[in-house]
């Protein structure tokens, strides 16, 4: 994997998500908040672009969302001194489901009630965008992008992704190095430790983990799409595993093509 300097990064982000914010004609921009890392970074990012006054987060708490999740959202937009209210999408989620029974005579269940939840947030954030002239900031990353790892039209969408190049691993190592900087210049460390510690999950089902959902590990699909992406190796001189992960990189080329534009990375 790339060796990153961690300093340098975190400014490059701050500037092109600024740079993209101002070139739009925005002032301020809208997070959704889910308690996980990369709205927390990205969140983190904004405000040190932004200043703390044109930044606002917002939760949407669904069905399957943790008490700890909500908590560490909070947490989150206190040690930023961000606005966030909460906007849960639960029972938006039941009329749905009631409707589409209604409809179809067969329950909403699987990936397409797991895709749903996803779209319902991104309609509150839009709603929030229209309504009060925030822009919408992206919070995937390179891992998820690469896998196909995420809903079009639900967390695709936004419009600039100030952590879109970076790998999810680079994510965790950028969160510490934003709290460590933080708390060298006096400050609170803005991240919650549970967020650095817990393991991912887009909480859409019960007990469901990223990691589970993708089959791999992120140490481990991070450095096979460095070599295979990055670095050209072909899947077959490295792995079957290899093999598996470059065949699911390449039937979510479609995906990634609806990405939003994100901040580019010079290791």
């Amino acid at each position: 994997m790339r060796q990153l300097d961690q300093a340098a990064v975190a400014k490059a982000l701050c500037a092109q998500t600024e740079d993209f914010v101002r070139e739009a004609g925005f002032t301020d921009v809208i997070i959704g908040l889910s308690g996980g890392l990369d709205s927390s970074v990205v969140a983190t990012l904004a405000v040190e672009a932004l200043g703390a006054d044109h930044v606002h987060g917002v939760l949407m708490p669904g069905p399957y969302t943790s008490a700890s999740s909500i908590k560490d959202a909070s947490q989150l937009a206190l040690n930023l001194g961000i606005d966030a209210p909460a906007f849960p999408i639960t029972q938006t989620f039941a009329a749905f489901c009631i409707e589409w029974e209604a409809c179809l005579e067969e329950p909403l269940e699987g990936l397409a009630a797991e895709n749903t939840q996803a779209r319902l947030r991104m309609c509150i954030l839009m709603a929030l965008s229209n309504a009060k002239g925030w822009m919408v900031l992206n919070t995937g990353n390179l891992s998820e992008a690469a896998m196909g790892y995420s809903t079009l039209y639900g967390d695709t969408a936004g419009a600039f992704a100030p952590i879109g190049g970076l790998y999810k691993t680079e994510v965790f190592q950028l969160a510490a190095f934003l709290n460590q900087q933080a708390e060298a210049a006096g400050k609170v460390a803005p991240i919650p430790q549970n967020v650095l510690t817990k393991p991912p999950s887009a909480e859409l089902s019960e007990e469901q983990t990223d990691e589970a959902s993708l089959g791999i590990s992120y140490g481990e699909l991070d450095e096979l799409l460095w070599q295979m992406v990055d670095q050209n190796i072909p899947a077959a001189d490295i792995s079957p595993e290899a093999e598996r992960i470059w065949k699911r990189y390449q039937q979510n080329a479609f995906k990634r093509a609806q990405e939003p534009p994100f901040a580019q990375v010079i290791s």
